[in-house]
């Protein structure tokens, strides 16, 4: 089962300085159909005016990916990190028995993420943070884990969850296959380009929630970048 939700029909939010779109239900956008997606609980599509940015505010035992599609992000924390994560790039805060932080885009244009919390398997250990660069050409025609649960992913950056985040890059007319095991459940986003996933179309910015899916044949229309997540029921 291959769900699509296009990205028109996605919960939105204009706050001047960022321009939200949620695929589930957050902040005052609600839907009781679009709660989580096994252990995936928030993909937010933001795009970030120069010198925008969210104040220092506080998490807990939840794993949050940040990926960015364009321009870049600066992180400080209560942790003393600070960090700059720039296009293409991944960052993983592991909020566990609590953290503080902000997240500002100093660029002189826009900044535009995906950010994707997913529900730990460990709860109230200590916080953590961690940035790390991911080249494009590195993921091009497959899919490479960003950030993963499993040892198994020495490349990713360590998640608190049994879900792996991955990346590829398509050019038109190149397809690429994700093997799932059973009863696991995928989220796929094109950040861009137009994707056919086992039959169903995807424009840029759309969501496919998978289930009960072996094998996912991505085929691009268009040159694409992709993120999925893979997590449990």
């Amino acid at each position: 089962m291959i769900e699509r939700r296009t990205f028109n029909g996605l919960g939105k939010a204009d706050h001047g300085w960022l321009d939200a779109s949620h695929h589930f239900s957050f902040s005052e956008y609600h839907d009781p159909a679009r709660m989580s997606w096994g252990a995936l609980r928030v993909w937010n599509d933001d795009t970030i005016e120069a010198g925008g940015g969210f104040p220092m505010h506080g998490h807990a035992d939840m794993e949050i990916v940040t990926y960015v599609r364009e321009g870049a992000i600066t992180h400080q924390d209560s942790l003393g990190n600070r960090g700059r994560t720039e296009a293409g790039d991944v960052q993983v805060m592991s909020a566990g028995s609590g953290i503080r932080h902000s997240e500002y885009n100093l660029e002189r244009g826009r900044t535009r993420i995906f950010q994707i919390w997913i529900q730990p398997d460990r709860r109230g250990e200590a916080p953590t943070w961690g940035a790390k660069p991911f080249p494009r050409d590195e993921r091009a025609g497959q899919f490479v884990a960003l950030a993963s649960g499993s040892a198994n992913d020495e490349d990713a950056l360590p998640i608190r969850a049994d879900a792996r985040v991955l990346g590829a890059t398509l050019r038109a007319g190149e397809t690429a296959e994700y093997r799932f095991a059973p009863g696991r459940y995928g989220y796929l986003v094109p950040a861009s380009g137009q994707v056919e996933v086992n039959g169903v179309a995807l424009e840029a910015r759309d969501g496919a929630a998978i289930r009960d899916e072996a094998v996912i044949r991505v085929t691009a229309h268009a040159d694409a970048e992709l993120v999925l997540v893979n997590t449990t029921a």
